[in-house]
């Protein structure tokens, strides 16, 4: 086994010993020579350019600057970029990969919790959770015991918009369910999506015939208010969008406009903006449940993405390759 690589952590302190504890980071240092003490926020500092000079691997992580040609130049042994969090759009030049330097990403491992969140919504809302817990309490009066007619899960048709990482894995969760699943991605084969076991179906098609709509599609400038007023108007009275990509994929003027009718029902992980202005109509709206961009990893689960980084470490030191890599040819269509 090769010496350890010189490794330097790049993100914001705070965020280390939560997706780095001790017995993840212990993992890290078999694999890497890092010191958990020396955390570039930037690159800026003296005692950071020193380091950055000598170091083969960056750790990065939520809050890692640009990596731009000037900070490559700094750093001419650098030879690998694992980052410990989803996307690398933020940080990740084109000159890195002009560079030949390998990036791996734990978005696989962030995807699920996301995916987690969105079946327990998709079940939640095929029960009606949202007009019944409204009902109660503006009644305050228990309906009775006896069947709610409009609910229920057997046979729910819900649509998939993106088969990105959390997509797939969302259809994944969703099959030992009695679910009727369709996807609508224009990268996505029909014989693809049969072997998702899933119908591919065109946007409109998929939201005339949904009951439960689930987004997981990458903003872009393309994609930008992807349901507009005129998707939501072909989703069936009663359905439900959920969202926990990106707030800019809905238009949240249009959503409002249909919440306040009652026709729809929305969960909303994300917003746009995010956070919600204090004054937003979604805080109130009965059709809408609103969460504050928690469906991602949280708690326990940022140690996840930490062990995925230390894996990869020890995946490189012993000379294979990441088993996540970062294809700079699809990036720009990943969330």
């Amino acid at each position: 086994m090769p010496e350890r690589p010189q490794a330097l952590f790049v993100m914001t302190a705070e965020n280390l010993p939560l997706v780095f504890p001790p017995k993840v980071l212990a993992r890290l240092r078999e694999a890497v020579d890092i010191d958990p003490d020396l955390v570039a926020e930037d690159f800026t500092a003296p005692h950071v350019r020193e380091t950055l000079a000598r170091t083969e691997i960056l750790v990065t992580g939520w809050g890692c600057p640009r990596l731009d040609a000037a900070v490559l130049d700094a750093a001419p042994r650098l030879r690998a970029i694992l980052h410990s969090a989803g996307s690398v759009k933020g940080f990740a030049t084109p000159e890195v990969w002009r560079r030949g330097i390998a990036v791996s990403s734990a978005a696989a491992a962030n995807a699920l919790p996301v995916a987690e969140y969105t079946l327990a919504m998709i079940l939640l809302a095929g029960k009606g959770l949202l007009g019944a817990r409204e009902n109660l309490r503006t009644t305050r009066a228990h309906p009775g015991w006896g069947v709610v007619p409009g609910i229920g899960n057997h046979g729910r048709r819900v649509g998939v918009i993106g088969a990105s990482r959390i997509g797939r894995r969302v259809i994944e969760l969703l099959a030992p369910f009695d679910l009727r699943v369709s996807l609508t991605d224009p990268y996505v084969t029909e014989l693809r999506a049969a072997g998702l076991g899933v119908q591919l179906l065109p946007l409109d098609d998929l939201l005339r015939s949904s009951d439960i709509v689930t987004i997981h599609a990458p903003e872009t400038p393309e994609t930008r208010h992807l349901i507009g007023r005129r998707e939501l108007a072909l989703m069936p009275d009663g359905a439900t969008l959920i969202n926990t990509a990106r707030g800019g994929l809905v238009d949240h003027e249009a959503l409002v406009e249909e919440l306040r009718t009652g026709r729809l029902y929305a969960v909303l992980d994300v917003t746009d903006p995010e956070p919600l202005p204090a004054d937003s109509p979604l805080y109130d709206l009965p059709g809408a449940f609103v969460t504050p961009h928690l469906a991602g990893s949280q708690g326990n689960e940022l140690s996840r993405l930490g062990m995925t980084v230390a894996e990869e470490a020890a995946r490189l030191r012993a000379g294979g390759e990441p088993a996540h890599p970062v294809d700079p040819e699809v990036l720009e269509r990943e969330a």
